[in-house]
């Protein structure tokens, strides 16, 4: 009883304080420009006497064009001097702030990682983000109010600077300071950061979510969940004895500090142990529709390369509702999605100042600069991005799609990084065009994939695009050319120029199977190259480098005839 009105007092001072928030936002999204402008004098004011700010006279600043005069639109290297000095404790380089809590590490998957400072200010914006998001969620699926979350989180800490500042995950960071209260309601706590192997993570997910009623699943990239719930079919038999015994499976990595830290969490659960014993049983094995058969609600990125993996939901977590996070990055939170089954979401304009160039003009040495009032329904962007803490007119590289408005303010939906575009012969061809165009393959076949890479090979007749697929897919070498077929006849619609080429300089897309895991291994490589995160880390569905064919173990390439080993 104490326990249920503790819950009930909580969550009525959370909702109240959300929606004070939510209905500040509102009101800013009746009026974006004025919001926005305010915004940026607010940031140049607060940075004028930084060593960046004096440099760039940020004090004789009066108008939006004085700023887009003295500042031209930067990539993060032009920041990393200024990051560095921060990085060795001299703020003021680059910061009004007092005090920097973290950097915020990028999760490598385009390049090495950058270094984002953590201010009090960027936690504010990051804080009040989320909450707007979970608002807008649980106004609209009340039965996962104050029901437990299972939030896979990376570690704040990997390692420190030389002056001391930790470098890592911010939503480890966030983990960490929840307050005692409510921590009970999330499944993992801020120790499991620490845990490295991500197999042995998902096993801990399982182990100390098993036992609850889960009201939703977390974690950006689709690609965990699946990854979740193969771990649930694979060690099932490992889960349950566990939860019978009180244990933790000793064949998984998790560092012996993070084993006596979850001691008191490993109760003994038998009855739930029985109970899950008969459904796998009944079912030949577990899955997380069968286990948490109330789950309200998962929450994961649903735009970009990743959408191909919403095909494998239906079998793990059948017609559980899925809400996009959002357009979310080490930058910070840029989106706030309302409705569940889109990518888009109405533009965080009370957080960052925000332009837009179309794409079409991004390599134009004068292109055009819109404000966020200015964009056009329909039209795709480069995003840049001023912050709060550090970046200035900054080119994120993410391309965004105004879907719509919110009020005045436009709603936008993640396509691609603009640097995923392959250009073998003038064909232009994007991440987002190759995972829309294999969508739409997998469902006129009524096939499911769990991972592929489309990268250009060379052939001195005519240079073609090669479809990387592990052989262990459970998809017959026919369903293959099938699927290249389709995936090919897709592109040509998608891509005028790409149907161009294909007509004369371009070959056919061809199957090229990969040894089992070679995938896998690849991109396990590629981590251990940057430094990123399995949680952040995506896989990419478009490769531009010829050189991707010798990076993984080659099995086979088929043809509509003949298989070439």
């Amino acid at each position: 009883m104490f326990f249920w009105l503790l819950r009930k007092v909580l969550a009525f001072f959370a909702k109240r304080q959300a929606r004070r928030w939510a209905g500040a936002f509102d009101q800013a999204t009746h009026q974006p420009r004025e919001v926005q402008e305010a915004l940026l004098r607010r940031i140049l004011t607060q940075h004028a006497q930084t060593e960046f700010g004096r440099e760039h006279r940020f004090s004789e600043i009066r108008t939006l064009a004085d700023y887009r005069r003295h500042l031209p639109i930067r990539c993060y290297e032009d920041f990393e001097p200024y990051i560095e000095q921060v990085k060795q404790g001299r703020l003021e380089a680059l910061l009004g702030d007092e005090r920097v809590l973290m950097f915020a590490l990028t999760s490598g998957t385009t390049r090495s990682r950058k270094f984002i400072p953590v201010t009090q200010q960027y936690l504010a914006d990051y804080r009040r983000g989320w909450t707007l998001w979970g608002l807008h969620v649980y106004e609209q699926h009340r039965d996962a109010l104050m029901r437990p979350i299972l939030q896979l989180v990376s570690d704040w800490d990997e390692f420190r600077t030389e002056s001391g500042i930790p470098c890592g995950s911010v939503s480890g960071l966030t983990a960490h300071m929840q307050k005692r209260l409510i921590r009970w309601v999330y499944c993992m706590p801020s120790c499991t950061a620490k845990i490295r192997d991500i197999q042995a993570k998902y096993y801990v997910a399982l182990r100390l979510s098993l036992a609850r009623n889960l009201g939703m699943i977390i974690s950006a990239n689709p690609s965990t969940l699946v990854n979740l719930a193969r771990t649930l079919e694979q060690y099932q038999h490992e889960l349950i004895r566990d939860l019978y015994d009180g244990t933790l499976y000793s064949g998984v990595e998790v560092p012996r500090a993070v084993r006596e830290a979850l001691r008191p969490k490993l109760r003994r659960q038998r009855r739930r142990a029985w109970e899950l014993d008969r459904l796998a049983e009944r079912n030949s094995t577990l899955r997380p529709k069968d286990v948490w058969p109330r789950l309200a609600l998962l929450g994961n990125w649903t735009g970009g390369s990743v959408g191909a993996y919403l095909r494998l939901y239906p079998r793990y977590f059948g017609d559980t509702p899925v809400r996009d996070l959002g357009l979310l990055a080490s930058e910070g939170r840029f989106s706030i999605p309302l409705e569940d089954h889109t990518p888009s979401g109405v533009l965080d304009i009370t957080s960052h100042f925000f332009e837009f160039i179309p794409v079409d003009e991004m390599d134009s040495s004068q292109p055009t600069v819109l404000a966020a009032h200015e964009v056009e329904e329909g039209r795709d962007y480069f995003l840049i991005l001023t912050t709060a803490y550090g970046l200035y007119r900054y080119n994120i590289y993410d391309v965004v799609r105004v879907t719509g408005f919110y009020h005045r303010t436009p709603m936008i939906a993640f396509l691609n990084k603009g640097s995923h575009f392959a250009n073998i012969t003038g064909e232009k061809l994007s991440a987002f065009q190759v995972s829309e165009a294999m969508r739409q393959a997998l469902s006129d076949l009524d096939l499911a994939l769990t991972n592929y890479t489309l990268a250009p090979c060379w052939d001195e007749d005519r240079p073609y695009y090669g479809l990387f697929i592990e052989q262990s897919e459970p998809i017959s070498e026919a369903q293959l050319l099938q699927l290249a077929e389709a995936l090919d006849r897709r592109l040509r619609l998608a891509n005028s120029e790409y149907d161009e080429k294909r007509k004369s300089r371009l070959g056919e897309i061809r199957v090229v199977l990969v040894a089992a895991q070679g995938l896998h291994d690849w991109d396990r490589q590629r981590l251990r190259r940057s430094g990123g995160t399995p949680e952040q880390y995506k896989h990419p569905v478009l490769w531009p480098d010829f050189s991707f064919r010798e990076q993984v173990p080659i099995v086979a390439e088929l043809h509509p005839t003949v298989s070439v080993h």
